[in-house]
């Protein structure tokens, strides 16, 4: 076994076991020149054609100018390649690479490979074979192939294992080689370094760092929301995954982090700038139908999250206050299928859904809350089913005639908020702004609330007793906090943000059915998907639940031509994700510290408790 020199961008670290690469036999400067020549080489090759003919979805047979999925193979390549100059220690690019460069290199390569041999095996096999590959995309093949082995080839620390009991039985021996494994792999390609202390920058340059975070995230949801056809789709998927895990494992992201959270408020308001440009890089509605969805979805996990992320109680029929404020004010709006004829202004209406669902919270959580853990779950589930059947039953024939029934409320009118139609294009700076783009715009305010709500809750007394609930309710009660109360309000509160984004939701889809309030579906939002977008996107944190309901909410849309398989697909990636990152996309950083406490040095444990 060859001992490698330490990583000059690494971290100092006392070195306390041989390093090696999953390809020990390749010496480590040739791996390093395989892997910085197969990156230069992916981004030459994108500017050839791959294919002769155009029938394959992006055009790919142009010379100079990628297109399609060869943009995707070249953001993974240029990664690949600016990674691999920051290992050699090269003046200007060790910033890249704060928290060590060779993990990042392994991800960014197998990006790209894993892009571009999709795109080569998708050329082949809708086209009749590799015969319809044009010069191109054999090279891409032979250069991501040579940066992958070169960079599979670069050291990591290999983790001690404990050998295996002689006494065990077989399957005891298959766990524990396939332990050991696991272990090895996560040490290739798992969690992060420490990142090196980088010397303070100037204002203004952290500034601008933030907006151009900021200006990629946008870049990077409108080319996934806007992608025109199912292949690009599966490799942006690809591409983004590995990408955003070489990014994470290179330290860049930790060092994006402490600069947002040193300028929280600018973050938060630059961030809705960015999102509210979204609509004016579309150019009709398509997108921002998405777009509006997805935003209320946010919303409305963005309140579950004070329930689960912040006072801790698992609630699974979350999505009945949603339904209780689309009701509410579906029947107030002046739908001619509701039984009441009343037709209240907007401000009205949204504050009879948000007043509904908080009345139902109050309803439920007081008799509910004196449970814990599986017990109060079962009782939200079961609540959640008592909604559905209740306004599918208040038909007028099975009993009052209040929601009529399956057929539900239809027809109801578009908002119409001091004279501006929102279901009226309307011309902006030379803009034309659609129905659902109005719409857009009017759950981004309404976000806002939300975010606001959520800061300032979680940051005051109430918030604290939350999290003290979460942690240890025994010992937040004989500390003197007053559970029920705490829960309570929790519960109550979570409702009303639910109820205030179902009213927007109401008159968004014309029509509300019982349906559309389910506790598992193929389509969100549902308790199951809002429960899965907090934990996914980071339970506790501000951002991490409309990240993960973003993703939820694209990721079905966008996989609906796989079929009966599209559940499948998604379950695995869930479960992936859930194995390699348990803490969520964004991390509230202490339950980061318990999900990887051996990955910790002791000094930032002793930190992080202080």
């Amino acid at each position: 076994m060859t001992t490698i020199s330490e990583n000059p961008t690494a971290p100092a670290t006392p070195a306390t076991t041989e390093a090696t690469g999953l390809i020990g036999f390749i010496p480590v400067h040739i791996a390093r020149a395989l892997t910085l020549g197969g990156g230069a080489l992916t981004v030459a090759s994108c500017f050839l054609a791959w294919t002769w003919t155009a029938r394959f979805p992006g055009d790919l047979t142009v010379y100079g100018y990628p297109g399609g999925l060869q943009l995707q193979v070249l953001v993974a390549g240029l990664l690949t390649t600016l990674f691999a100059l920051s290992s050699y220690g090269i003046k200007g690019t060790r910033w890249l690479t704060p928290a060590g460069a060779d993990g990042a290199i392994k991800l960014a390569a197998l990006a790209a490979f894993a892009t571009a041999w999709y795109t080569v095996a998708a050329i082949s096999i809708q086209l009749g074979g590799p015969v319809n590959l044009e010069p191109g995309g054999a090279v891409v093949a032979v250069a991501t192939l040579l940066a992958l082995v070169g960079a599979l080839a670069l050291p990591f620390e290999r983790p001690a294992t404990h050998p295996a009991d002689p006494e065990d039985n077989g399957w005891d021996q298959f766990k524990h080689r396939a332990s050991n494994g696991l272990t090895s792999f996560k040490a290739a390609f798992g969690t992060t370094g420490t990142p090196r202390r980088l010397p303070p920058l100037p204002t203004p340059v952290e500034i601008l760092i933030i907006a151009g975070v900021l200006a990629v995230a946008l870049g990077v949801f409108t080319y996934g929301i806007g992608t025109e056809y199912d292949e690009l789709f599966i490799g942006f998927l690809i591409t983004a995954g590995f990408g955003f895990a070489a990014v994470n494992k290179s330290g860049l992201l930790q060092q994006a982090t402490q600069l947002t959270g040193k300028h929280q408020n600018l973050t938060i308001a630059g961030a809705f700038i960015a999102a509210a440009l979204f609509p004016f890089t579309q150019t009709d509605d398509q997108y921002a139908t998405l777009g509006v969805y997805i935003l209320i979805f946010a919303t409305v996990a963005l309140g579950l999250n004070i329930v689960v992320g912040l006072a801790g109680l698992l609630d699974l029929g979350y999505v009945a206050f949603l339904g209780v404020g689309a009701y509410a004010a579906a029947l107030v709006s002046g739908a001619p299928t509701s039984p009441f004829g009343v037709h209240l202004p907007f401000w009205a209406a949204i504050l009879v859904g948000a007043a509904a669902s908080l009345v139902f919270g109050v309803l439920i959580g007081a008799p509910t809350l004196r449970l814990r853990g599986d017990y109060l779950a079962i009782v939200t589930l079961g609540f959640g089913e008592i909604f559905r059947i209740a306004v599918m039953n208040t038909d007028g024939t099975s009993g009052p005639d209040i929601t009529n029934g399956s057929n539900g409320i239809a027809s109801i009118p578009n908002l119409d908020f001091f004279g501006f139609d929102f279901g009226a294009e309307h011309t902006i700076a030379g803009f034309t702004i659609g129905r659902f783009a109005n719409y857009f715009f009017l759950m981004l305010l309404i976000m806002a609330v939300v975010v606001l709500v959520f800061r300032r809750s979680g940051d005051s007394r109430i918030g604290r007793a939350w999290v003290a609930i979460r942690e240890d309710e025994t010992a937040a009660l004989a500390m003197g906090i007053n559970g029920f109360r705490v829960k309570l309000i929790a519960f109550a509160l979570g409702a009303a943000l639910a109820g205030l984004a179902g009213t927007v939701q109401a008159h968004v889809t014309y029509t509300v059915t019982p349906e559309q309030y389910l506790f598992a579906g193929p389509i969100p939002p549902n308790s199951a998907f809002l429960l899965a977008a907090v934990v996914l996107g980071g339970m506790g944190t501000m951002s991490g639940p409309l990240v993960g309901a973003a993703l939820l909410f694209l990721i079905p849309n966008k996989l609906q031509f796989m079929g009966e398989y599209q559940l499948f697909a998604f379950g695995l990636a869930l479960v992936l994700i859930m194995r390699f990152r348990p803490e969520g996309i964004i991390p509230n950083r202490r339950n980061q510290l318990e999900f990887h406490e051996k990955d910790e040095t002791p000094a930032t444990l002793a930190k992080a408790g202080a």
